[in-house]
This record gives C-alpha cells, structure tokens and sequence, in this order.
C-alpha cells in the first residue's frame, strides 16, 4: 500500500471519528491543525486504525507520533 492510498483512508478515518464531512490530511497536518483532534478522539482514532490496518500500536510508538506523516510511516513499517 503506498503513502497516497493510506492519506486517503486516514482521511475517511478522521473524518468518520471526528463526524466532520470532510479532511484532508497530509504528512504534516498536527492535531494543532483540526480543531477536533483532542485526547479523546486520538483513542478514537488509534482503535479505528488498528482495526483498519489489523495492527497494533505499542504505548512508545503512539508517544512518538508528532504528525500524519509519523503515522503513515509507522503504519507502513507495521504492515510491510
């Protein structure tokens, strides 16, 4: 699966959890950039990933996290 196809889905993902119609994200969006990406939906959103991808994220790696593009990469190493 490739960098775009991954934005893509993240995308649906974060707007689905967030109920907002539409996001678009890339490699450097930050939760700074959606008004409605707090710790909340950042649970949210981790569980909606792992289910997605059928992966799971260690306690370090989500602390590591600082943008989409550290998320896209981690998922990436993790489905490879």
């Amino acid at each position: 699966m490739n960098r775009d196809a991954i934005l893509s889905e993240l995308s649906e993902i974060f707007a689905d959890v967030m109920d907002l119609d539409e996001v678009e994200l890339r490699d450097a969006t930050t939760a700074e950039d959606i008004e409605e990406w707090d710790s909340l939906s950042n649970i949210r959103l981790v569980v909606s990933i792992e289910r997605k991808y059928k992966i799971k994220f260690a306690n370090a790696e989500i602390e590591a996290l600082r943008c989409v593009g550290d998320l896209v990469d981690t998922i990436i190493r993790k489905t490879s």
